[in-house]
C-alpha cells in the first residue's frame, strides 16, 4: 500500500509543475476535468462525483473562477444552487490536462505490457470500489 501513496505523491507534484504556468494546481485539475467531462453540474454534484468533501470542492471552485476557469450560474430548477461551467479559456486548457494526465500514465506504465498495465487498471478500480463501499456502510451507521 505505500506504493499506491508514493505514486499518488509523485503524480500530484508531477501534474503541478506540468500545469503551474496555467494556474492550476494538481488538486485542481481534476475538478476540470469532471466538469469537461460531465458539462454544468452542481457544487454538491461535483464534490459527490469526485468523493471530494464539499469544503474542498468550494475552495477549489473558487480558485478556479478566480482564474477564469469557472463560472457559476443560477440553476433554473433549484434556486440555491448553482451549476458550475466551464468557461472558454478553461476550454482552451483542457487539451494540456490531458497530455500531462496521460504523460503520467505511460511514465508509470512504462515497462509493462499491455496485459499488465490493464489488470494493474482492474484492481485498482476494484480497490477503488471496495472504499466506495466502505464510505457507504459508514453513512449508513452515521460515522
Amino acid at each position: 500500500m505505500r506504493c499506491i501513496s508514493i505514486l499518488y505523491r509523485y503524480g500530484q507534484s508531477y501534474i503541478a509543475k506540468r500545469l503551474e504556468y496555467l494556474n492550476i494546481g494538481s488538486g485542481q485539475y481534476v475538478f476540470l476535468m469532471t466538469l469537461f467531462r460531465k458539462g454544468g453540474i452542481s457544487q454538491e454534484e461535483l464534490s459527490n462525483h469526485l468523493k471530494i468533501d464539499k469544503g474542498t470542492t468550494a475552495k477549489a471552485i473558487k480558485k478556479l473562477e478566480e482564474e477564469g476557469y469557472l463560472v457559476r450560474n443560477p440553476d433554473l430548477r433549484d434556486k440555491r444552487a448553482y451549476k458550475i461551467s466551464l468557461t472558454p479559456k478553461a476550454l482552451e486548457v483542457i487539451p494540456a490536462i490531458q497530455a500531462a494526465a496521460k504523460d503520467w500514465e505511460n511514465l508509470i506504465t512504462s515497462g509493462l505490457s499491455e496485459e499488465e498495465s490493464s489488470r494493474v487498471e482492474q484492481i485498482l478500480q476494484r480497490m477503488a470500489e471496495n472504499t466506495c463501499h466502505f464510505k457507504i456502510e459508514d453513512e449508513e451507521n452515521g460515522k
